[in-house]
Parts: structure tokens; C-alpha cells; sequence
């Protein structure tokens, strides 16, 4: 079904899965360009985690997929708070959220009250960055106050913000890091699967997506006790 929640800035969507009850595990899309290319596994992984009896919700961040918000007017930290946004919706229904971050979706939840994250391929500011600028293709002007990127003008100012940003990794909370098996860096898991974020075009992997529903579950569940 479709939802709204509210944070400082107004008020946007956001997609809901699976029971009305119990722990919601709270998506986050890779940013920018990426985006457009996860969003259907997104989908599909979220109904699997529904299949499985685990609520999750797909919420539009401000100046991304539908949102009517100028994405060249936010800082890096006002998305991070539309995204805690999401969670406190979440908790004020007396449930609990767990954040599911997806690449650079990762670094969103870093000010939300979840009770855990979940994070697949996680990027860091730095290296969305470099990202950023092979997709643009040459240096931007330093004195620049917006910078087009794939079709996204993007305020210089946040583009500074991300220099230097961490995932969440605090040991407060829970936190579950699963890579691809061509990705050598840490992790926590592994799985086999092509990564949907380094194609040229919107694509989906039920197969994968089944994979990580039942990690997901999975961890949530021990979490919750």
C-alpha cells in the first residue's frame, strides 16, 4: 500500500509490504544515478521479506523517485533526516525499525533510531564521490553552486558533505554487512550475484533477492530475541 511520513522539510511517500505488525525493515536506494537501477530488487526483495511475515516500506527521499522536492536545495543531512523521518513514523506506530541500506543507501540511516542495520555492498562518501565524478565526466567548476550528474543538479554543498561519510557502524545497534562474492572487502556474509548497480540499464535478480529476504529475516529475527 502507499504511505506518507512526515519530517521537517513536509511530507512524502513511501511504499508498505507485508504485515500490519511486528518489525519493519525500512529500505534505502543507492543515491543519485543509481537509484533508477535497484529499484525494482528493491521491490521484489521487500515483497520476498512480506512472504517471509517481514513488514519493510520503501520510502521516497526528498529529491529523488517521486518526490516534488528540488533536489539542488538539500544538503547531504537534511535526506539523512528525511530518512530518520521514516523510522520515527515507524516507531510511532509501536513497532520497530531495522534499516536496510543498499550501496550509498547505507549512509542515510546514520541519525535514524533504528534498532538495527542491514547493509548490502555499502559505499562510503568518498568512494560515491569518485563514483560521481566518472559519471559526469569532467571536473566541475570549483565555483559552481549546482552540478548536473545524470541528469540531477546537485548542490555543490552536499557534494562537499559526502566527502569523508561512514555507514553507521557504531556497536550501540546491530549492524549485518553482506557482499557480493566478487567484492573482496569485509563483510559479515557473502553471496553469489552480478552486481544490478554496475549495469547500464534497470534490471532485476529474483534469485538474489530471495537469497538476502532469507538473511534478512533471518537477522531481524535474532535481533528482536
Amino acid at each position: 500500500m502507499i504511505d506518507r511520513y512526515d519530517w521537517a522539510g513536509g511530507q512524502e511517500a513511501m511504499l508498505r509490504f507485508g504485515p500490519s505488525n511486528g518489525p519493519v525493515v525500512v529500505a534505502a536506494l543507492p543515491l543519485f544515478e543509481e537509484a533508477n537501477r535497484t529499484r525494482t530488487f528493491a521491490v521484489t526483495l521487500l515483497r520476498l521479506l512480506a512472504e517471509r511475515g517481514m513488514a519493510g516500506a520503501l520510502p521516497d527521499m526528498p529529491g529523488q523517485g517521486e518526490s516534488l522536492m528540488a533536489l539542488e536545495t538539500l544538503s547531504f543531512l537534511r535526506i539523512q533526516e528525511a530518512f530518520g523521518g521514516v523510522v520515527d513514523h515507524i516507531l510511532d506506530e509501536g513497532r520497530a525499525a531495522y534499516a536496510l541500506g543498499i550501496r550509498s543507501g547505507a549512509l542515510l540511516d546514520a541519525h535514524a533510531l533504528a534498532s538495527g542495520r542491514w547493509h548490502l555492498a555499502p559505499q562510503d562518501g568518498s568512494d560515491l564521490l569518485r563514483e560521481l565524478k566518472r559519471v559526469h565526466g569532467s571536473p566541475w567548476p570549483a565555483s559552481a553552486a549546482r552540478v548536473e550528474i545524470a541528469g540531477n543538479l546537485i548542490s555543490a554543498d552536499l557534494l562537499v558533505e559526502l566527502e569523508g561519510k561512514q555507514p553507521f557502524a557504531e556497536s550501540v545497534t546491530p549492524r549485518r554487512v553482506v557482499r557480493l562474492e566478487s567484492d573482496p572487502r569485509p563483510a559479515d556474509h557473502q553471496v553469489p550475484g552480478a552486481p544490478l548497480w554496475r549495469r547500464s540499464d534497470p534490471d532485476n535478480d529474483p534469485a538474489l533477492a530471495a537469497l538476502l529476504a532469507d538473511d534478512i529475516a533471518a537477522w531481524v529475527r535474532a535481533c528482536e530475541g
